[in-house]
């Protein structure tokens, strides 16, 4: 499988959990710590992504 769309899809799927996280604890979807786990769960999900295609 090529790796683009592999990367892709695990950012996507980082990303949204790491949006998510915040509001077990109540916090809002635009609360600072939602778009920084957002941030953290995209860069993680590009980086599994990365080593499950290689």
């Amino acid at each position: 499988m090529d790796s683009k769309p592999l990367i892709w899809i695990f950012l996507f799927i980082g990303s949204t959990i790491g949006g998510f996280i915040p509001t077990l604890w109540g916090a809002g979807f635009f609360s600072v710590s939602s778009v920084v786990l957002t941030a953290v769960g995209g860069i993680f999900g590009i980086w599994l992504g990365y080593r499950l295609s290689n």
